[in-house]
């Protein structure tokens, strides 16, 4: 009996399955959100965001629904990293978690220095404090083999650790306005889950009904309802005691294609287009100066620093195979902010439409800065490791 010809994989599924995929979509959709917001059809673009839906406009659908799926995601990467990935051990988490506190504060730190005195624009200090995992690991995986696996190892550690702390800052600063009873609601809700998880139910389906409810209760507490997706992903159990089976696992790597290539593509959609005629406020404005270099030199300091000084004192191992020059380019990638910051300034300048345009821009130059030049110098250190003279 003649052998079976392997079945070849269509161009599309090799696209999905490459990881830079998602970050080029995400530059593609930025890129195309400009565009429209500054063509002919930006009436159009920005009274479909405002329409409202079952009570919600466009926007906010968007923003609190659909992303809270993507908040589920985030939820179920962080739980499994602690639990069985590559944070699994205080060993592994020392050098990513350092550079990640690094990359968090120093940003801050530069935004309020930057806007100083002005109380309202210094609600947005948290802007810039955020990695994108998508966008700077896309890059990354665009420079092949120029860059060492346990680089993309540590880039990935430390964006997810980036990821926890955003969530906590969403949680403690940008929660106004709380209804006790609708709290107390949730709290029940995520009892129930925690007591499913412990008797060993694994139905799926059970999980992400009592989410859509936890959900709503949230939203209507007045803390973000986002936050509902990472409180019910920590209760979606990671095994089975039937099966090999891991519900988590299988919730993430079903969610995964479509946070990365719907959800997450539509978010920056709605929020990357910013009209940039009519003089309203310049790039040299605080905030997004703020938000720029925050991004930009606030990021690949905190990260840099944190990581040499814990390499050199013996605290933490040189990931594996990668140079000091390495390392600092993989610095200067973290300050791909797009996601995240983009969603921590519609919370902080809320009511300050401006404020949240200047965020924008200041999100997508210091992205961009940060893309160009940590490729422009990984390049470089991978030409330098390769060359016969290298040490």
């Amino acid at each position: 009996m003649p052998e079976s010809t392997p079945r070849r994989v269509s161009a599309f599924r090799r696209f999905l399955a490459n990881e830079s995929s998602a970050g080029i979509v995400l530059i593609a959709v930025a890129a195309l959100a400009l565009i429209v917001a500054n063509s002919g059809a930006a009436d159009t673009y920005f009274d479909t965001l405002h329409q409202k839906v079952a009570g919600l406009t466009v926007e906010h659908w968007i923003n609190d629904a659909l992303m809270a799926l993507f908040f589920l995601l985030v939820g179920l990467e962080i739980k499994r990293e602690f639990l069985t990935g590559q944070l699994a051990t205080w060993g592994a988490r020392i050098l990513p978690g350092a550079a990640a506190v690094g990359g968090m504060a120093v940003p801050a730190v530069i935004f309020v220095v930057v806007n100083a005195g002005d109380a309202t624009a210094l609600r947005g200090w948290a802007v810039p404090t955020a990695t994108d995992i998508a966008f700077a690991l896309g890059v990354l995986s665009l420079l092949g083999s120029r860059v060492p696996t346990s680089l993309k190892v540590f880039l990935t550690a430390l964006a997810i650790l980036d990821d926890l702390g955003a969530v906590v800052i969403i949680a403690v600063f940008y929660t106004e306005d709380l209804s006790l009873p609708m709290l107390g609601a949730a709290a029940a809700i995520l009892v129930l889950l925690v007591v499913l998880n412990r008797r060993g139910v694994t139905a799926l389906p059970i999980y992400l009904a009592l989410g859509a409810v936890l959900w709503f209760v949230v939203f209507r507490s007045g803390v973000h309802a986002t936050l509902a997706g990472v409180a019910l992903a920590l209760t979606i159990p990671i095994r089975s005691r039937r099966t090999e089976d891991s519900p988590l696992e299988r919730l993430e790597h079903g969610l995964s294609p479509w946070v990365a290539f719907l959800i997450v593509p539509v978010f920056g959609f709605a929020n990357a287009g910013v009209a940039l005629g009519g003089g309203a406020f310049s790039p040299t404005d605080s905030v997004p100066l703020g938000v720029a270099l925050g991004l930009f030199v606030g990021k690949q300091l905190g990260v840099f620093a944190a990581a040499f000084l814990l390499v050199r004192s013996g605290l933490a191992p040189m990931p594996r195979g990668a140079s000091l020059l390495q390392l600092y380019g993989v610095a200067v990638l973290c300050g791909i902010g797009f996601t995240m910051s983009l969603f921590i300034g519609l919370l902080a300048y809320e009511t300050a439409p401006l404020l949240i345009d200047e965020t924008k821009i200041g999100v997508l130059m210091g992205s961009a800065l940060s893309a160009v030049v940590g490729a422009i110098i990984l390049v470089m250190a991978g030409r330098r490791a390769a060359s016969p003279d290298a040490d």
